[in-house]
């Protein structure tokens, strides 16, 4: 009998904003991502503050000690749902620390650095979430439809956040876990909130998504996909409608025969 493997195949690309081209700023999102043996994809996407004048440094540093610490601890995931919220939160800390410590060794006060972060594990059974601030993070399935796993939370004012480093930040922060076999993943920064969600409640627009799912399930070269994906985002559907950094990370949960031995 042939076995089957099921893993994530994933595209992701940060580009710079117009507003951010016009001021000669960097781009201040980053991700990482990186696919283990054990088919766990660990994920993250950071936005820096735009008031922070080393925000893509602290977006740069927190997504990379996201993902280096989930992979670190990928040969013990939680296998009791509550144990989900704990392992996220280390992620978290690592990265909080990560940043401070950056900030510390430049002379610099942490608020320098601070960025919003979002963090990811996904396996074929299941995907676990943990956001500090803005952004979210969409699942979906082969039929087409769109689930939101986290939303932007809703501040007195359009902009208003919170940060990696801002007080009470991993205590107040979302969770999500799903333990559902999902076809589509999608963790995106703010920039595409306006166009990928409805605001203000955060349910996804599905024909936003639709065909990016089919997109990311179809990829055959990576680097041809990526700049396909950094083409889309810097496309005129795009930039007319936010000019924001902008960060997607698109994920496709295939399946593949194994030879027999």
């Amino acid at each position: 009998m042939t076995e089957q493997m099921t893993k994530w195949q994933v595209v992701a690309a940060s580009v710079m904003g117009t507003s951010h081209s016009k001021r000669s700023q960097p781009c201040q999102d980053a991700h990482c991502w990186r696919l283990l043996p054990n088919g766990v994809l660990a994920a993250s996407v950071a936005d820096g503050a735009g008031s922070a004048t080393l925000a893509e440094v602290g977006a740069k540093i927190a997504v990379e000690a996201v993902v280096e610490t989930i992979c670190r601890q990928s040969e013990k995931l939680p296998e009791d749902d509550s144990q989900w919220q704990v392992f996220l939160t280390s992620a978290l800390q690592v990265a909080r620390a990560a940043v401070e410590t950056e900030a510390a060794t430049r002379g610099v006060a942490a608020r320098d650095l601070a960025c919003t972060l979002i963090a990811v594990v996904a396996t074929p059974e299941l995907i676990a979430v943990a956001q500090i601030g803005d952004g979210a993070v969409v699942a979906g399935d082969n039929q087409g439809s769109a689930i939101a796993l986290t939303v932007p939370p809703c501040g007195e004012y359009i902009n208003e956040t919170i940060f990696l480093i801002s007080p009470n930040a991993i205590e107040t922060a979302q969770f999500h876990l799903r333990r559902e076999k999902m076809a589509h993943l999608a963790v995106f920064s703010d920039g595409l909130q306006m166009l990928a969600l409805k605001i203000p409640e955060g349910t996804p627009h599905s024909p936003f998504f639709a065909p990016l799912f089919r997109f990311s399930a179809q990829v055959q070269d990576e680097s041809d996909a990526q700049q396909q994906l950094e083409s889309f985002l810097r496309s005129p559907r795009v930039s007319e409608r936010t000019d924001d950094d902008l960060t997607l990370l698109l994920a496709s949960c295939l399946s593949s025969e194994l030879p027999e031995n």
